[in-house]
């Protein structure tokens, strides 16, 4: 037998059968010291090629392209344009996850959205004993259809993961009017909630979008379908919070935006950290706006998003 095929034999053995090298040895004659070598022996040789496919790698080229493009603290992005959309939202979640795990500390206040990606984000989190942290729904959300993206729910769940407590703010995301929010403003709970939430250390968001396929807001059933399209008429390419801004990041003067109940825009900006986390392509808009109007500290996104937003930067400056 030539040494090549003899070299590509052993290492049949060892890595497509799993025989122990002791084992491979005995079956050849040789010593498993002599295994150890020839193996190798295949690697060097090129016949064996070890690939580690890592699924949750990153864009080191993007990451710095978009930290540097909108003087972010930092961007994460998942590497992998052929992802699906649900295996993309899964390692948003994982990695925004771990950056948490990274920066969260005792005794810190956590402000959180709502929405696809924050709960991914959640669910990815690692039960840890903190001691004095603090969750805080930073946005209204009582009444949702949807289980999975309801703030009370995000909220309770992650305050157990970090062993520590949650303030609910009891209230709608969008009312019927601004006299009606206006007066929630002023009862006294919702007002110390999102007093709390201004003083917040980080704010987890999700980066939402009038695209019906993308809208938590659809599909939560607070905005009906023609409410999107006047949106878009109206200038709206993405929100965070519910606040909707138009691409160039400035928030809008609309009528959706003062029935919120919820966190201001002024207030999301003057959080120490805010990690925005959204990946697509049809969430290229409103990332580049969201990156645009200065609330965020960190990104969270996908590769496909990431070169479709700095695509979109170069073409709308």
């Amino acid at each position: 037998m030539e040494r090549e095929d003899f070299l590509a034999y052993i290492a049949g053995l060892y890595y497509e059968e799993n025989l122990t090298e002791a084992e491979i040895g005995h079956r050849v004659g040789l010593s498993r010291s002599t295994v150890s070598r020839l193996l190798r022996a295949a690697r060097e040789a090129g016949i064996v090629k070890i690939i580690i496919d890592y699924p949750w790698r990153v864009s080191p080229e993007l990451e710095q392209k978009l930290t540097e493009r909108f003087q972010l603290t930092e961007a994460i992005v998942l590497k992998g344009q052929e992802r699906p959309y649900p295996d993309v939202l899964k390692g948003l979640g994982i990695l925004a996850a771990r950056y948490i795990e990274s920066v969260l500390t005792d005794g810190m206040v956590l402000g959180i959205s709502w929405g696809t990606a924050v709960h991914s984000t959640i669910l990815a989190l690692k039960p840890k004993p903190y001691t004095g942290v603090k969750v805080v729904q930073m946005i209204g959300a009582v009444g949702t259809s949807d289980p999975q993206i309801d703030g009370p729910e995000l909220a309770r769940h992650l305050a157990s993961v970090c062993n520590g407590e949650y303030r609910f703010l009891h209230a709608p995301l969008i009312v019927e009017s601004p006299q009606v929010r206006d007066a929630l403003l002023q009862e006294p709970h919702i007002r110390e909630t999102l007093e709390m939430a201004r003083q917040a250390d980080l704010a987890l968001v999700g980066i939402g979008s009038p695209r019906p396929e993308v809208s938590s807001l659809l599909r939560a059933g607070y905005l009906p379908r023609e409410a999107l399209t006047r949106l878009w008429e109206e200038g709206a390419v993405g929100d965070i919070c519910a606040r909707h801004y138009d691409i160039q990041g400035r928030f809008l003067d609309i009528p959706l935006n003062q029935r919120i109940v919820g966190i201001d825009p002024e207030g999301i900006c003057r959080i120490k950290q805010v990690i925005g986390v959204a990946g697509g392509e049809a969430k290229a808009e409103a990332i580049l706006g969201a990156l645009r109007s200065g609330c965020l500290d960190v990104l969270v996104t996908d590769e496909a998003a990431a070169r479709k937003v700095l695509q979109l930067d170069e073409m709308t400056r």
